[in-house]
């Protein structure tokens, strides 16, 4: 079986953010820092507590972080995080959690199609758009 997974890069913050997206979104959260591989040694003091990987799991949702970049990162709007849901009350959860310190793009609203929808971009400068299908 394939699979597609959200894997979202940070500049030191991975553990912050994803503590916060568990926060949000509920799940399980496990974290791996550089000081917790063989190469530990390896690595300046003040790098240690950087994560290597972080998994966030719940349900089928499986959201992945980490503080490893080879070059400096340039937050963008080119991918966005979609949550579906047919659960209007957990979508309306989820944007209200997760906009929370970030900047609201979209109000969660109805569409034409008798959808709701909405964006935001949270306080770690990811995009988030939110669909539920009544």
């Amino acid at each position: 079986m394939n699979q597609i997974i959200t894997y979202l890069t940070f500049n030191g913050n991975c553990r912050e953010a994803m503590e916060f997206y568990r926060e949000c979104l509920g799940g399980e959260l496990k974290i791996q820092t550089l000081e917790n591989t063989p190469d530990e040694l390896s690595f300046p003091s003040n790098l240690k507590k950087y994560v290597v990987q972080a998994v966030l799991k719940k349900e089928n949702m499986l959201l992945m972080g980490t503080d490893m970049a080879n070059e400096k990162l340039i937050s963008g709007n080119a991918i966005s995080i979609l949550v579906d849901s047919e659960d209007e009350g957990q979508v309306q959860n989820y944007y209200e959690k997760l906009k929370e310190g970030g900047t609201s793009i979209y109000p969660l609203d109805n569409t034409f199609l008798g959808h709701l929808f909405g964006g935001l971009i949270d306080k770690y400068g990811h995009q988030w758009l939110f669909h539920c299908k009544r």
